[in-house]
């Protein structure tokens, strides 16, 4: 399994804060992930990538995000260490790769993007082999050659893509980012319903537009659980002891910082919280945090005592284990973040 991390401020970060520093920083989680248990590959390996939106629009270099990507491992890459010392963002996606699709290779490493939208995935599309032509049936011409690499999450992006109303846009609004996700997921569940396919899809999605962040933890199953998905927000984030160990601090009720990721970066666990199983987490240009069911014929209340009993058996076998065994959510202390509907 991948593992990604997305960082929206109020004020640019030092991408080293995120990447590099924390002793659990994602490039650490490539070899040293806490909610894997994939021991086919143990460590993510085979490529990374970070994508950054500029802190200072400039209209000669335009309001594309600048991505660097690379197929050495992450924590073997001095280039990275060196970029990340000199870079700041307001808005940052990471991503680390463990292929399950698609060679090792720049073109198949995350993010994707295009125009001013980026795009990362966590997960795999099962059965991919059996829905990729018709898939690709149902992009436009413009959409459809933008794909350069052989992923399931590049096709994923493309098709998402042809769900917005102009995906070359100069600007998105929130509620257009958060439907294309939905008609994709609800798509991507079509083609696997015609196909005959069974096996349950890993759909931790993410997109934005360096204004709105959409990200999704979704699974096709009303029984299993999906990939791991947390969130943390606060005033600062900051080492508070050497040896890169780091916390959120939340000095009142602003949002200043907001990070979802596929694993906590700090072992403080009061800092993390659990996103819902099949909701949406949507990030708004004015950093409000929602947590939005996604419902569908997978979706189960959380009223329901199925929502806490599903199965990890899954999950564990394609590569992570469940939150609820390895980084139980404790009682949130006072202030704590909390997600809003």
């Amino acid at each position: 399994m991948c593992r990604f991390v997305i960082y929206k401020g109020t004020s640019p970060v030092q991408l080293s804060h995120l990447l590099t520093r924390p002793c659990h920083s994602i490039i650490n989680q490539a070899f040293d992930s806490r909610l894997r248990l994939d021991h086919r590959r143990p460590i993510n390996g085979d490529g990374f990538g970070v994508g950054w939106y500029d802190s200072i629009h400039d209209e000669e270099l335009g309001s594309q995000p600048c991505i660097f990507t690379s197929v050495s491992p992450a924590w073997n890459n001095a280039n990275l260490i060196r970029l990340a010392e000199k870079i700041k963002s307001p808005l940052v996606f990471g991503h680390v790769r463990a292929t399950t699709t698609g060679s090792l290779s720049l073109d198949n490493c995350h993010p994707f993007t295009y125009g001013k939208l980026m795009f990362m995935h966590n997960g795999g599309i099962a059965g991919f082999h059996l829905i990729k032509r018709r898939l690709q049936a149902d992009l436009s011409d413009d959409v459809f050659n933008i794909v350069q690499g052989n992923t399931d999450s590049e096709c994923a992006f493309a098709l998402l893509l042809s769900k917005l109303p102009d995906p070359k846009a100069k600007s998105f609004t929130t509620r257009s980012l958060q439907q294309a996700m939905l008609d994709t997921i609800a798509t991507l569940n079509l083609y696997a319903e015609q196909a005959g396919i069974t096996e349950p899809s890993l759909m931790n999605f993410c997109v934005t537009d360096g204004e709105s962040v959409i990200a999704t933890r979704y699974i096709s199953s009303r029984h299993d659980e999906a990939a791991s998905l947390w969130f943390s927000s606060g005033t600062t984030f900051s080492e508070y002891a050497q040896g890169g160990h780091y916390r959120m601090a939340k000095a009142d009720k602003r949002e200043n910082i907001i990070m979802i990721a596929s694993e906590p970066l700090t072992f403080e666990k009061a800092d993390w919280m659990e996103i819902r199983t099949n909701n949406m987490v949507v990030i708004t240009p004015k950093m409000n945090l929602l947590q939005i069911p996604i419902v569908d014929k997978f979706y189960v209340s959380p009223s329901d005592p199925a929502a806490l009993n599903r199965d990890t058996d899954f999950a564990a076998a394609k590569g992570f284990l469940s939150p609820r065994i390895a980084l139980t959510p404790v009682q949130p202390r006072e202030n704590a973040p909390q997600l809003s509907i």
